[in-house]
Order: structure tokens, then C-alpha cells, then sequence
């Protein structure tokens, strides 16, 4: 445990350090090929499952004060030096963007012998999906002459860990795309393999590394990545909730705590982190030679429906009575002392199921714990309102926000782990809401902006290594963008990106019939996990002409915010294009779509079906004109319109506040609140939250944003956030205050009604301006302190 927990408060100190470090790369490794070549282990499958060790060792004169060095893998490493692990990575990308981290280690170096060692590994045909992979390789290039000392070349020593198995599935039929498990037999893990590289072969070149763009980069086009390292911190399980074939001490697993399982016996332990979580999960252990150890994590526990283990869930808090299943890890004990067995990738859970059979000696469990991993958001948003339920439903936000970020944004971190344009839209505002860090949300935009295809149109996820094309959310790509603009003060970063945004418009430009109307538009058309009849796979109904309200009116919506960023910061010639097929097509919308006996725009020009997201998008897209109030009134009321679930009230929420309705918004959250009933500490994927597969989507964490924008009434009112709207919500609170990160400072808010009259305090970021709107009439704002007494 010593060891392990040394390297992880290493990793933890380091990450502080690595982006000042990250600045300071040798520009000749960024134009020019390396010295360094891409390595790998001799005679094994370079596509196949394997998990590698390699190692350097090299005599230093004395500690140095700078030595900085950059590594990257295939699929990924962990990198130690003197025993002590200070790089996870590379960060996910594609071959033609192939990340490379940048560590100074001179902390962890000495004057004398030191050794850099790494386990690389390749999942070969059972990686995750996000994972695309050219063959089993690394590599390490020294920053200049002076680090080249530790070049990876053919005197790195390498070998083949054959410990290593993969453990398949989750135990029942779902789409499960995250990587294997692993089976490690502890009789065959190489012992002592940082120290001691006795037998070990010399290292195979590859090919020199290359940075993107050299004239001869192919396979692995090197790039620095431009994320942190991700957070480490150990986590120890907080409770044990069953045992069966042991007795075990009250203080166990919370604290270290020694449990002996004796000989011939099975026995289960059931442990709970409280809360889902992502962790490596370490076992310490000694003794039961030929002892098996099994590991399977559980968001929740199942019901068993008939003979099968379905996605059937019960309160989340509740174990008596219930199953579970899903990804395992085993391990096989050689009967030594001091084991340890620590995943080479994260783990999701909430619980943890262990199962030890032991065979004719004792095993004795020294420990077990996780080291807790994820993107390293700060939470530097304030929110006090008096009301506890607010306060809770930000925490589980923020939990699930953290729990679907790492290197990249993903809608989930148990089953798929994928960067969704749908999922990241709301990831990011909520990034810049809570932290102000927009480093991951550059760093999607990026990625999918590199995905799009000939056609134009992005990929619906990236990296991936199966390309999936979901067309409606190559359009919340543009809207994501339009954000980031509006948020960050990043101007040439946006305009870099509008010619990717004209490709993906001029894609749909092919499917625009003579009004404007969209038909037929191929691909995957998902709006919501709407499971209504009409609705196909997420995808809203259409007519016998393969018109869609909800498609035109995303399209409509689209193209405004093309508009106003083609005429700020693009070409005049595309934003008069936009706008001219934006009036066309709204015209067609009203047309085509508008109601007027039920006073609602229907999901098709059939008029057969109706929702909440028609009538929504025909809001924020502008088409209901001057009736918003009224179609706002309607929508809230009226039950019997097809319902949006946790994700796409994201949008609905946000017309029913442009229709005038914000004061409401604390009655509308009733499905966050059916989630805290339900034991979720993450929100959940749907609404559903028995027959849930995932309970925990980001996608569905928008009270995150909306409490600061809406309630407290914070929002950008000029591209770059340089000018500030405050238009509070409060419905029935008459005490409220909070803050937000803002590019140029802090954002806060305080309002409190005494009598008959508010108090209002707004602190602006200094040459920041800005307006209060208060019951319909505006104040102006100045930056710096504003006290208003209204």
C-alpha cells in the first residue's frame, strides 16, 4: 500500500506542475522528426491483447533542476520513475492527431542510478470504443540534447506480462463498449519489474517519431495534448453491506483493516462507495495460494427477471433481495506476501461485489481502496439560496459532470465512455458555469471538427474507433460552437472553426426542398429517448413526405446562429446566405407545422402527433414570433403533449423561460427530484429510472447551468461574455446570492427583499459592462460594484 499511495499523492502533486511544463516544448520536436522511435516488444502480435513492461535505467551526475521529457502509447501507458508514477496517458485522440503528454520529472530523479519504467497496453480487438489504435507501441523523446538520455531506442529493455487475460461483458445484453476486464494469474506477473530487467529483450524499432505535419508523418501524427493530467486521489470505500462465509471487523473496508478468508472457503463481500464513482480499484493481499478473487462493479443492483439478469433497477440505497451484475476483474493469488492488484484502467461503481474462494491455504485481504481519477475541474461557482434541495441537486450535478470527463467528454463512464456532440453541448456550458476551465470543451470542438467527413457532416462521436453518424447532432455541433463563443473570449479559436460549420450547412443544403423543409435527411435523425409510438429509435415522427418539425426547426435554429457568427467575426456573403434560407424555411415551419385549432405546432405536417420538443424548438428557433408567452403557457400546462425526458427539458427549460415562465423553473424539476428518491447519486441516463441502463448521463445535469442562469440570472449578452445580462428568476425565494467564473474575473449576485423593496448587489468583472433586468425594465450596469435598491 506504501508504494501504491506514494505514487498517487506523486501524480496528484504533479498535475499542478505539467501544464506550465507543457509550454515549454522544444519547438524544433514540434516541426521536426524525432530522435526518439516508436518501440515495441519483439516477436509478440503488435494488434493483439497484450499488456508490456518497459524499462531505462541511466547514471545521472547529480539531481537536475529541469528535465522534461514527452510520452505517448499505443493504446496506453503508466509511467513511473524510481518507482513513483507520474503520467497517465496519451490522452484519446485519432492517428492523425495522436497525443503526446509533457512531464519535467527532475523531482523524482536523483544523483546516481535512475529508472524510467513503463507498462504499456493494448486491449487489441476487446478496446473500448473511444479507443483507436494503429499497433502496440511507445515512446519517449527528451525534450533537448540534454534529457535525449532516455530516448526510446533498442536500449530500452522490454518484455510480455503473460498474467494478463481479458474478462468480457457485463453479465447481461446491453451496449457495452468500455474494454475488457482483466484476469491477472499472479504465478505469472513478472516480479520486481521496475527494478530488475534481467532476460528482458531489447527493444523493437518501429519508425522515428513524427510530429503532424512532418513531410514523411504517417501512422501516429504527434501532437501535445493540451489537457492536464487527470485528478488522483485515494478513495476509500465508505461501508461493507453484506457478508456471507466470513466475519468481518466493523471498521473494514473504511478504514485498513486485515480480514483472513481460511482455507476451503467462499465467501462475498458486498462494499459500497456510497456514491458512483470512477477509481482504480487496489487490492492488497498475502497467502492463499491458487485463492480466486473476483471484482464486479455495479452502478446499482438489478432485479432478476425470470432466469436472466435485465435492466430492471430498484431504490439505488437497497441491496436485500436484489443481484448484481456487471464488469468483472479476478485475480489469482501465487500465495506470497505483499501482493497487489491495481486495475490498468479506471473502474465505474458505485458498489463493489467481491468474491474469494480459497483453496488449501489462507488469504489474507491487507487492504482494498480505489484512487479516484477524473478531469481536474475545480467547482469555483457559489450558490446560496437557503434551500437545501438546491444545494443537494448541485452536487450531484457537479458529480456527474466530473464523473463523464476525463480526457475527453463522455455520456458515460460505465458503458460506453464516448464524446457525444448532444451530451458535450451541455457538458461544456456546464464547464464554463461551474469551473471556467473550457480546456476539455476546446478540446471537443477540436476533436469534432476533426471527425467530419467528405460529405460535410461530423461524426455523432469522437474519437471512435466505429464511425456513427447522428445528422441532428452535427447541428448542436454549430450550436455548441455558437456557445463557445458567446461564453469564451476566444474569438480566432471560433473563427477557425466556421469553415467546418459551412461544410455541415451546405450537407443539409442538399436535403432542403424548394421551401426550405428538410426531407429525408439520412443518418441517424435522434432528437430524445422518447418512447412514445411514432418515435423510432429516438427519432421524431415524420410525414409521408419525410418532413420533421423538430429537424426543420433545429435547422432553422442553426442557421441564426450562423448568422450572427458569419456577420461578426465570418464572411458577409455566407450570413445573407443563412439568413435568406432562414426565412425562407421559418415561413414553410409556420405553414407546415402551425396548429391554430389546438394552438400548437405539430411533430409533422400530418398534424397526427405533438410534443413538447416541436413546440419548444418553435420557440427558441423563433417561429412562434410574438405568441411565445401564450405557446409557453400552453406547453406547461397541457399533459397531454409527448413529454421531453431528463436530457431534451434542457431545451424545453429554456423556452419556457424565454416565453416568460422562469419564475417557475423550481417547479419543474421534478425528475431530478424522482432521481434523489430513487437513491441515484449521478443523474440517470432517462427518465425511466427502473428499466434506466445508465445512471449516470451529463446530459441530464442542466440545473447545473440554469440555476446560475435562470434562477440567479446570469448570461452572456455579447460574444466573449464582454457584456453581461442579470435577469433573476427567483419565483418565491427573497434571499438569493452566488457567483460564476467569467473570462475576465468573477460574476456575482446578491438580492434580498426587505419590505416592499430588493436589494440587489451585482459585482462585474473590472472593464466589464453589463444590464439588469428587473420586471421588464433594464439598468444599466458598470464594472465593479452596482448596488441597486429596487
Amino acid at each position: 500500500m506504501k508504494f501504491i499511495y506514494t505514487a498517487v499523492l506523486a501524480l496528484a502533486c504533479f498535475t499542478v506542475s505539467l501544464s506550465a511544463g507543457a509550454q515549454t516544448i522544444n519547438p524544433t520536436l514540434l516541426s521536426q522528426q524525432w530522435k526518439a522511435s516508436w518501440i515495441t516488444v519483439p516477436n509478440e502480435p503488435v494488434h493483439e491483447y497484450g499488456i508490456y513492461h518497459f524499462q531505462k535505467s541511466v547514471d545521472l551526475p547529480t539531481k537536475p533542476a529541469r528535465f522534461v521529457i514527452h510520452i505517448s502509447a499505443d493504446n496506453r501507458y503508466k509511467l513511473y520513475v524510481n518507482h513513483t508514477l507520474v503520467s497517465l496517458g496519451p490522452a484519446r485522440g485519432d492517428t492523425y492527431y495522436w497525443n503526446y503528454e509533457t512531464v519535467d520529472i527532475a523531482q523524482y530523479l536523483i544523483g546516481g542510478k535512475n529508472t524510467i519504467a513503463a507498462t504499456v497496453w493494448n486491449d487489441g480487438e476487446y478496446r473500448p470504443e473511444a479507443q483507436i489504435t494503429q499497433q502496440t507501441a511507445f515512446i519517449l523523446q527528451g525534450d533537448t540534447r540534454v534529457e535525449e538520455i532516455f530516448n526510446t531506442d533498442a536500449s530500452w529493455k522490454c518484455v510480455r506480462d503473460n498474467a494478463y487475460k481479458p474478462l468480457l461483458g457485463v453479465g447481461y445484453s446491453t451496449y457495452y463498449v468500455a474494454g475488457p476486464g482483466e484476469l491477472v494469474d499472479m504465478h505469472k506477473t513478472v516480479k520486481d519489474w521496475q527494478n530488475n530487467d534481467s532476460g528482458w529483450l531489447s527493444a523493437q524499432k518501429i519508425d522515428w517519431g513524427s510530429p503532424k505535419g512532418f513531410t514523411n508523418a504517417f501512422g501516429w501524427m504527434l501532437v501535445p495534448s493540451s489537457l492536464p493530467q487527470m485528478e488522483m486521489k485515494q478513495q476509500r470505500l465508505v461501508a461493507l453491506r453484506k457478508a456471507t462465509g466470513i466475519s468481518v471487523p466493523a471498521s473494514f473496508p473504511a478504514e485498513k483493516t486485515a480480514i483472513t478468508i481460511p482455507a476451503n472457503t467462499k465467501a462475498s463481500l458486498l462494499l459500497d462507495q456510497s456514491f458512483l464513482t470512477n477509481a482504480y480499484l487496489t487490492v492488497n493481499f498475502s497467502g492463499g495460494d491458487n485463492a480466486g478473487i473476483s471484482f464486479t462493479y455495479c452502478e446499482s443492483p438489478m432485479k432478476n427477471v425470470g432466469n436472466t439478469y435485465q435492466i430492471v433497477k430498484p431504490n439505488r440505497n437497497e441491496v436485500e433481495g436484489y443481484k448484481f451484475v456487471g464488469r468483472k476483474d479476478s485475480v489469482i493469488s501465487d500465495g506470497t506476501t505483499k501482493q497487489s492488484f491495481t486495475t490498468l484502467a479506471f473502474r465505474t461503481y458505485r458498489y463493489i461485489l467481491v468474491n474469494i474462494s480459497t483453496k488449501d491455504e489462507p488469504l489474507t485481504i491487507d487492504d482494498i481502496y480505489g484512487t479516484f481519477t477524473g478531469y481536474p475541474f475545480k467547482f469555483n461557482a457559489k450558490l446560496n439560496a437557503g434551500n437545501p434541495e438546491m444545494q443537494q441537486m448541485l452536487d450531484i450535478g457537479f458529480r456527474t459532470a466530473r464523473s463523464c470527463a476525463m480526457e475527453t467528454y463522455f455520456d458515460c463512464p460505465y458503458y460506453e465512455q464516448l464524446q457525444y456532440i448532444g451530451d458535450g453541448r451541455i457538458q461544456a456550458l456546464i464547464s464554463y458555469y461551474n469551473t471556467g476551465d473550457d480546456r476539455l470543451a476546446r478540446n471537443a470542438l477540436n476533436q469534432m471538427d476533426h471527425s467530419r467527413l467528405a460529405e460535410g457532416i461530423t461524426l455523432s462521436r469522437h474519437p471512435s474507433f466505429s464511425p456513427q453518424i447522428i445528422s441532428t447532432f452535427s447541428l448542436w455541433y454549430i450550436s455548441m460552437l455558437h456557445d463557445y463563443w458567446m461564453y469564451r473570449n476566444d474569438e480566432a479559436f471560433v473563427k477557425d472553426k466556421l469553415d467546418g460549420a459551412r461544410q455541415v450547412l451546405a450537407f443539409f443544403a442538399k436535403y432542403q426542398q424548394a421551401d426550405g423543409s428538410l426531407k429525408n435527411p439520412p443518418y441517424w435523425r435522434f432528437v430524445d429517448w422518447v418512447g412514445t409510438k411514432g418515435w423510432d429509435f429516438g427519432q421524431p415522427p415524420k410525414d409521408a413526405d419525410g418532413n420533421s418539425a423538430m429537424l426543420d426547426m433545429q435547422l432553422l435554429w442553426t442557421l441564426q446562429q450562423a448568422v450572427e457568427m458569419e456577420r461578426k467575426i465570418g464572411l458577409p456573403v455566407y450570413a445573407e446566405m443563412y439568413k435568406a434560407r432562414a426565412a425562407k424555411l421559418k415561413a414553410t415551419i409556420q405553414r407546415k407545422y402551425w396548429d391554430a385549432a389546438k394552438g400548437f405546432y405539430a411533430d409533422a405536417s400530418d398534424k397526427r402527433t405533438y410534443s413538447q420538443h416541436a413546440n419548444a424548438l418553435a420557440i427558441l428557433s423563433g417561429v412562434a414570433g410574438a405568441n411565445i408567452v401564450s405557446l409557453a403557457k400552453k406547453i406547461e400546462a397541457d399533459s397531454s403533449l409527448v413529454k421531453c425526458t431528463i436530457y431534451f427539458k434542457y431545451y424545453l427549460h429554456q423556452a419556457l423561460v424565454k416565453g416568460g415562465l422562469g419564475n417557475d423553473y423550481m417547479n419543474w424539476l421534478d425528475v431530478w427530484r424522482n432521481n434523489i428518491k430513487m437513491g441515484l447519486t449521478t443523474w440517470a441516463e432517462i427518465s425511466d429510472l427502473e428499466h434506466d441502463r445508465s445512471d449516470c448521463h451529463a446530459w441530464g445535469a442542466s440545473p447545473n447551468i440554469e440555476f446560475f442562469r435562470t434562477v440567479l440570472g446570469i448570461d452572456s449578452y455579447a460574444p466573449g461574455f464582454r457584456k453581461i445580462k442579470i435577469e433573476p428568476r427567483l419565483g418565491k425565494m427573497e434571499n438569493a446570492s452566488g457567483e460564476i467564473p467569467h473570462p475576465n474575473g468573477i460574476v456575482a449576485v446578491n438580492y434580498a427583499k426587505s419590505g416592499g423593496h430588493w436589494a440587489i448587489n451585482i459585482s462585474l468583472p473590472m472593464r466589464t459592462d453589463g444590464v439588469l433586468v428587473w420586471k421588464g425594465k433594464s439598468y444599466p450596469l458598470k464594472g465593479g460594484k452596482n448596488l441597486l435598491r429596487i
